[in-house]
């Protein structure tokens, strides 16, 4: 069954449009290494992770790989190794941003996604949104933040570990924008480079 089948929203949001969107996949769950969290699904549900080679999603995060030294031409190669791709928010955005209940929402779906995997190593959160879900999720959990608050450019560097599951904090590798930042696309690849240097030493 695919992902999506075993997870559910009641909750009402004011700042998204409810137009739900989860991995609908089928997936041999304990191959999973790597979760990939960016923010929020695209307007367009073809430039989603799973469109095509030809969605916007599915061409700049080949493109993260790439530059990190790891070439690649679809979504399904690197699921093929273990890396699965989902967003923190899981209904496309009204506007620039969400509110933290928003994020608080969707945190308790996303968590609900990810154990589905019982075999993780590595959990790359890739905008404020990931992040912030992320420790929203963690603080249920163990009652602290896995990551610290801060920009992210101070954060990057950090080693955020818990129950031997690596958190990498980063910048988003989806949307328009990310061909444009070379800076961001440097920053981008130093952090998917841990995340697999992580894995192939664990």
């Amino acid at each position: 069954m695919g992902i999506n089948h075993y997870l559910k929203c009641n909750f009402p949001c004011d700042d998204v449009h409810h137009s739900w969107v989860i991995p609908n996949i089928s997936i041999d769950r304990k191959k999973v290494k790597i979760i990939v969290i960016s923010e929020s699904p695209p307007v367009n549900r073809e430039d989603y992770y799973f469109g095509g080679k030809e969605s916007s999603f599915n061409k700049s995060t080949c493109i993260a790989f790439h530059d990190a030294g790891y070439p690649v031409n679809s979504i399904d190669e690197l699921i093929r190794q273990g890396i699965y791709f989902t967003t923190a928010i899981k209904c496309n955005k009204k506007g620039y941003l969400v509110s933290s209940t928003t994020l608080k929402n969707c945190s308790k779906i996303l968590n609900a996604e990810i154990v589905q995997f019982p075999n993780i190593k590595v959990v790359m959160c890739m905008g404020d949104f990931a992040i912030k879900s992320i420790n929203y999720i963690m603080k249920e959990k163990i009652g602290r933040p896995v990551i610290p608050s801060g920009s992210t450019y101070k954060m990057r560097s950090g080693q955020y570990m818990e129950a031997s599951v690596l958190y990498v904090p980063s910048y988003t590798q989806t949307g328009d924008s990310f061909n444009l930042e070379k800076s961001k696309r440097r920053m981008i690849a130093e952090d998917i480079k841990k995340a697999m240097k992580y894995l192939d030493e664990n």
